[in-house]
């Protein structure tokens, strides 16, 4: 990437405890190239490191959340996938999509995807590796890598069954035909659907709503939610009492209680 062209990313933090990442590549309707993916795990990484922030939004420039691969570089005769050795595709996408569901998962922060417009292919995936998803009502969604005569490479035949069930996801997988957003609404992809004019301020107001709790049991909380989609129950009770125990301990906790016996609205530190 050149020092003229724009950063492929945006990071910026609103307010004490929210930060926004932007796809910023709208001229081609925000694809998950390279460098997109660099900085999106870069923007990612410092949600952790970044003090203060309690709650994300990611959304994406102009009219399209996220175009998904970019079809242009796949088709380039001397560059594309079809010209690598399969183990030199193993390595490009285990090296490269592959740590963005990696990066979400391990971040403590929880993020919210803006779906601004259409999210294809990996940009739909994007969207579930998020922990919620609220859309515009331009927004479309599609699995739509068959489309292409390829599959889901970056997670999404692991994601999309867990987020609307085992058969939408077959349905969307293997037609890749688009949802509308009211459609994803319905089959629970989004849990909300708003005027496009109204998409930012909805995912604003659903965040500060997070962004209002203890964060430390906000952390914890999510890291139970990602735990239970793999595990056991009995497994998921023995991390959860652990966690409670912790959550037990924090100045946080106390603090809720006085709140709640004062009648007070409660302050809370993250300590």
């Amino acid at each position: 990437m050149s020092e003229a062209e724009p950063q492929p990313v945006l990071f910026s933090r609103e307010g004490e405890h929210l930060a926004i990442i932007t796809l910023n590549r709208p001229e081609s309707r925000n694809p998950l190239d390279q460098d997109t993916q660099d900085a999106l795990i870069a923007a990612i990484h410092r949600l952790d490191t970044e003090p203060g922030i309690r709650v994300a939004i990611l959304t994406g420039a102009g009219t399209a959340f996220s175009s998904g691969g970019n079809v242009r570089r796949m088709s380039a005769a001397a560059s594309g996938p079809a010209e690598r050795t399969p183990a030199q595709s193993r390595q490009y996408y285990r090296h490269g999509i592959q740590r963005i569901p990696l990066a979400i998962e391990r971040c403590e922060v929880p993020i919210i995807a803006a779906v601004n417009g259409p999210a294809m292919g990996a940009g739909c995936d994007l969207a579930c590796m998020c922990d919620l998803r609220i859309a515009a009502e331009s927004a479309r969604f599609a699995e739509s890598f068959v489309k292409l005569g390829i599959t889901p490479g970056d997670g999404g035949a692991w994601l999309l069954p867990r987020v609307v069930g085992f058969a939408k996801a077959s349905e969307m997988a293997l037609t890749g035909d688009p949802l509308s957003a009211a459609e994803a609404l319905a089959c629970g992809l989004v849990s909300r659907v708003v005027p496009d004019a109204e998409l930012m301020d909805a995912a604003r107001a659903i965040a500060a709503r997070i962004a209002a709790n203890p964060p430390q049991a906000v952390r914890m909380t999510r890291r139970l939610l990602r735990e239970a989609w793999n595990n056991r129950l009995e497994t998921v009770l023995e991390f959860s009492a652990a966690m409670q125990a912790v959550a037990h301990t924090t100045a946080d906790h106390k603090e809720a209680m006085a709140a709640l016996r004062e009648k007070r609205k409660p302050v809370f530190r993250g300590e």
